[in-house]
C-alpha cells in the first residue's frame, strides 16, 4: 500500500509520487551543477590551458596569449549553452517517440560521456576534450531542460502542479550551490583535484537511472499520446494512491478530444495558427526575461564580478549569493499556488530592475567610495534573490501549461530553444561587453527587465488552479474575440455556422 504524507495546503502526496518528482528534478540538479562547477576553478582551469600550450609549442616556453586564453576560456562556457540549444529543440520529438521517462534514462548517456571527457581531459593534456566534454553535458542539460518540467507538470495534481514544477528551478539553485561549495580549493578547486569536480555529475546520472526503473510514466503521455487507458489507470492509481481515478482520466479524455479534433501540431504550425501564436509569443518571452535578465551573467562570471566589486574573498560571496539563490527558491515554491504564477514573475523582474540600477551606481563609485563595494554585494544577492521569486522558476513550467497534450512537446522545443540560444549569448559575449561598457553593463539588463515586466503586466494570464485544457481555452477566446472583431456581419455568420 502507497504511504501517504501531506505537503502544502494538506494536499495528498504520494510516495510514488514524491519518489518519481524526486528522481526527475536529479536531472535539473546535474543541470544546475554544470552551469556553476565552471565558475570557481577558472583560475586553475586556465592555468591546466596554459601549460597545455606551453607543452605543445615543442620547447618554445612562451605563455598562451590573453586574447587566445579568453576566447577558450568563454568558449568553453558557452558551448554548453549550444549543445543545450541542439538538444532543447529535440526535446518534443524524443519525448513523443521514447516517452517522458525513457527519455530521461537514455539522456544520461549524455551526462556520463560529458563527464568522462571533462574529468580525463587534463590528464590527456587537452583542453578539446574539456570543451568537447562540455557541449555534451550541455546536450544532456538541454533534454533535461525540457524533459522533466514536462514530466513533473504531467504527473503533478493541478494543486500542486506550481509548487512542485517550482522543485526543478530548487534542484537547479541547489546544483549551482553544491558545484560552488566543491569549487573551494579547499575541496574539489585545486590543481590536482578540479577534473573530480568536473567528473562528479556522473554519480547523480546514475541515481536517476537507478530510480526511475521505479517511476510510472506520465499517465497523459500513455493515455493522450499511446492511447493506452488501462496503462494510464494504472499510473494514475500509483500516483494518487486511489482507486477511483475517474475525474482524472475525464479531464485527460476532454484534453484528447479536444486534440483528435486538430491535426497533429508541427513547429511551423504554432506561429501560423492564431490559437497557438499568441501563447508561443508569451512562451518565448517568458524564456527571455529569464535569460536576458542577466542572472547567468553572474552565475558564470560572479567571481570576477565581486573581485571588480572590491570584495575581498570574491568565492565565499559567490557561494553566499548561492545560498541566497536556494533560499529565494525555496520561498517561491510555497508563494506560487497562493500568490500565482503572474504575479510573482512581476515582482521578481521590478525588484531586479531597481537591483541592478542600484548595482550599477554602486561599481560606478566603487573608486571615490570604497566602502560601497557592500552595497554592490547587497544589490547583486537582491538581484539573485528576485530572480529566484519569479524569473527563475516561473518560465520552465509556465510553458507547459500554457498549451495542451498536442502543441506542448512542440512549444517546450521552441522556448527550450530560445532560452538556450539567450544562454549562449550571455554567455559567450557577456566578458566582451562588461569589458567595453565597465560598471554601466547592468544598465544594459535594467532596461531589458523593465520591457519585460511591462510585457508580463500586458499579455500574460495567471494559470493558478486550472487545468491544462480551461487555460487553453482561454486563448481559444481571445482569438475568438479578435477574430469576432475583424469580421464584418455576413462573414462573422458565415464563420459561425461553419463551427456548428
Amino acid at each position: 500500500m502507497s504511504v501517504d504524507f501531506h505537503l502544502i495546503g494538506g494536499e495528498q502526496v504520494t510516495r510514488t509520487l514524491a519518489l518519481a518528482v524526486f528522481t526527475a528534478v536529479l536531472g535539473s540538479l546535474q543541470f544546475g551543477y554544470n552551469i556553476g562547477v565552471i565558475n570557481a576553478p577558472q583560475e586553475v582551469i586556465e592555468q591546466s590551458y596554459n601549460a597545455t600550450w606551453i607543452q605543445r609549442q615543442e620547447g618554445n616556453s612562451s605563455s598562451i596569449d590573453p586574447v587566445t586564453l579568453t576566447t577558450l576560456w568563454s568558449l568553453s562556457v558557452a558551448i554548453f549553452s549550444i549543445g543545450g540549444m541542439i538538444s532543447s529543440f529535440l526535446v518534443g520529438v524524443v519525448s513523443e517517440w521514447l516517452g517522458r521517462k525513457k527519455a530521461m534514462i537514455l539522456n544520461n548517456i549524455f551526462a556520463m560521456i560529458g563527464g568522462c571527457l571533462m574529468c580525463f581531459s587534463k590528464l590527456g593534456q587537452s583542453y578539446e576534450m574539456m570543451i568537447l566534454g562540455r557541449f555534451v553535458i550541455g546536450i544532456f542539460s538541454g533534454f533535461a531542460s525540457g524533459l522533466v518540467p514536462m514530466y513533473v507538470g504531467e504527473i503533478s495534481p493541478t494543486s500542486l502542479r506550481g509548487a512542485l514544477g517550482t522543485l526543478h528551478q530548487l534542484a537547479i539553485v541547489t546544483g549551482i550551490l553544491i558545484a560552488q561549495v566543491l569549487g573551494l580549493k579547499g575541496l574539489l578547486g585545486s590543481e590536482n583535484l578540479w577534473p573530480v569536480l568536473l567528473g562528479i555529475t556522473m554519480l547523480p546520472a546514475i541515481l536517476q537511472v537507478v530510480l526511475l526503473m521505479f517511476c510510472p510514466e506520465s499517465p497523459r503521455y500513455l493515455l493522450i499520446i499511446l492511447n493506452e487507458e488501462n496503462m494510464a489507470k494504472k499510473s494514475l492509481r500509483c500516483f494518487t494512491g486511489r482507486e477511483d481515478v475517474s475525474d482524472e482520466l475525464v479531464e485527460m479524455k476532454e484534453e484528447k478530444r479536444q486534440m483528435d479534433m486538430v491535426k497533429k501540431v508541427t513547429i511551423p504550425e504554432l506561429f501560423r495558427s492564431k490559437i497557438y501564436r499568441q501563447p508561443m509569443i508569451i512562451a518565448i518571452a517568458l524564456q527571455l526575461s529569464q535569460q536576458l535578465s542577466g542572472i547567468n551573467a553572474i552565475f558564470y562570471y560572479s567571481t570576477s564580478i565581486f573581485t571588480d566589486a572590491g570584495i575581498s574573498q570574491p568565492v565565499y560571496a559567490t557561494i553566499g549569493a548561492g545560498v541566497v539563490n536556494m533560499a529565494a527558491t525555496l520561498i517561491s515554491v510555497f508563494l506560487v499556488e497562493k500568490a500565482g504564477r503572474r504575479s510573482l514573475h512581476l515582482t521578481g523582474l521590478a525588484g531586479m530592475c531597481c537591483c541592478a540600477i542600484l548595482m550599477t551606481t554602486a561599481l560606478a563609485l566603487l573608486e571615490k567610495v570604497p566602502s560601497i563595494s557592500y552595497l554592490s554585494l547587497v544589490a547583486i544577492f537582491g538581484f539573485v534573490a528576485f530572480f529566484e521569486i519569479g524569473p527563475g522558476p516561473i518560465p520552465w513550467f509556465i510553458v507547459a501549461e500554457l498549451f495542451s497534450q498536442g502543441p506542448r512537446p512542440a512549444a517546450m522545443a521552441v522556448a527550450g530553444c530560445c532560452n538556450w540560444t539567450a544562454n549562449f549569448i550571455i554567455g559567450m559575449c557577456f566578458q566582451y561587453v562588461a569589458d567595453i561598457c565597465g560598471p554601466y553593463v547592468f544598465i544594459i539588463f535594467a532596461t531589458l527587465l523593465l520591457a519585460f515586466f511591462v510585457f508580463t503586466y500586458l499579455k500574460v494570464p495567471e494559470t493558478r488552479g486550472k487545468t491544462f485544457d480551461q487555460i487553453a481555452a482561454t486563448f481559444r477566446e481571445r482569438t475568438q474575440s479578435l477574430l469576432d472583431n475583424e469580421m464584418k456581419p455576413s462573414t462573422e455568420l458565415e464563420y459561425l455556422g461553419s463551427e456548428d
